[in-house]
């Protein structure tokens, strides 16, 4: 018991390293990808290049993705710490496949709800924000449900970079050790956020459920 003990106070630290970058990724990216949604229909030039954007990031791993901007940012003068990589790679990856999420949920959309509302006199902004953005979150929760459930899996990733997440921290000890032990500790953190996602998700649907029946 005390060594398990001991082992989740080694682990902890790491854990924190895996939060802080799932929380970061979900605190820019998801703004960012309503932004890039929103502008996606704008003019045939911005389409290409936010096409060209979400098919580019999402068509290439992750971790590739990760060790090029470890290496390519510093070949080019730029100077970047680990977790600065970390935090640009989640971000700019999981910012593709929020945009195209949301991209599919507007154009899942009857294209009457845009002249409608832009014959009552509402700007595109108004339509976007209080029209189209709710309907589309509703339509597409499950399916951000499972991104962000990927997300924090994904932490993971950032071995490859060499910092301390909590992947990093169970390999450390089990060379030193020899024991499965922390696999499992590893297994219950992410379950546990998994858990906490799912439960997150269902109140929100539930709100909406709520919203839409006493607006009928």
């Amino acid at each position: 018991m005390t060594y398990l003990l001991e082992t989740l106070e080694y682990l902890l630290s790491g854990m924190g390293v895996s939060l802080k970058i799932f929380v970061v990724t979900l605190v820019f990216s998801f703004p960012l990808s309503v932004l890039l949604s929103m502008v996606y229909r704008q003019n045939i030039v911005v389409k290409k290049c936010i096409s060209f954007y979400t098919w580019l990031f999402r068509g290439t791993p992750l971790m590739l993705q990760l060790i090029l901007i470890m290496y390519g940012l510093p070949a080019i003068g730029i100077d970047i710490d680990r977790m600065m990589v970390a935090y640009i790679g989640f971000m700019i990856n999981y910012t593709a496949y929020f945009t195209e999420i949301l991209r599919a949920g507007i154009e899942s959309l009857p294209k009457d709800q845009f002249e409608s509302a832009e014959i009552l006199g509402a700007t595109s902004i108004e339509t976007f924000r209080f029209v189209i953005l709710p309907q589309v979150v509703r339509i597409q929760l499950p399916v951000f449900t499972n991104e962000t459930i990927t997300l924090i899996k994904d932490t993971a990733l950032v071995t490859v970079i060499a910092l301390p997440d909590i992947m990093r921290k169970v390999k450390e000890v089990i060379s030193r050790d020899f024991t499965i032990s922390p696999f499992i500790l590893a297994g219950a953190f992410y379950l546990f956020i998994s858990y906490l996602i799912i439960k997150i998700a269902k109140r929100v649907e539930k709100k909406y459920d709520f919203l839409e029946s006493t607006s009928i």
